[in-house]
């Protein structure tokens, strides 16, 4: 990614390897995480106070959504940022690099939930599988907002009903 000018937004957590080829990287860390996780080694890092206003400006600051293999923390984001984008709340790719076919049961389970009827086969495809970074890249570069998914309004005001 930074060999191709792409800078990276991410959690901020200091012990993978985001930075490590001196690309611009943002890291958006909750307070509470901050002595779990560790330091920061690279970049700038956006200290914030829970795990909601990380994803929100984590999609602020974001053109697309890049996961890899992970653990919970890894496996909720992704699927948050696939129903907002199922919601219409944003129109940015999103790509699981399958490596090792580490993500091959969630694009099952998908596939399951479609037949299941819980998922909108419009829908089924949100989450791109590539199998490799280099694939994935490609992918950013031909990316278009598909016309299947719920086009809703979230620009609106809160009001009490009922």
């Amino acid at each position: 990614m930074a060999e191709q000018g792409f800078s990276l937004v991410y959690g901020g957590g200091g012990r993978g390897l985001m930075g490590a080829r001196g690309g611009k990287v943002l890291g958006i860390m909750p307070e509470a995480l901050i002595n779990f996780e560790g330091s920061i080694h690279f970049g700038e890092t956006i200290k914030v106070p829970d795990m909601h206003t990380r994803k929100r400006l984590m999609n602020e600051h974001s053109d697309a959504f890049i996961c890899l293999p992970g653990g919970y923390g890894t496996m909720e984001e992704l699927l948050e940022m696939t129903t907002w984008s199922q919601l219409s709340i944003h129109n940015k790719p999103i790509i699981a690099i399958n490596l090792n076919g580490f993500f091959t049961p969630l694009k099952e389970f998908v596939m399951n939930a479609v037949k299941a009827g819980f998922i909108n086969e419009g829908c089924k495809d949100i989450i791109y599988y590539a199998e490799t970074p280099d694939e994935a890249l490609a992918y950013l570069e031909k990316y278009k907002n598909p016309e299947t998914k719920y086009r809703l309004n979230w620009q609106t005001s809160t009001e009490h009903i009922g």
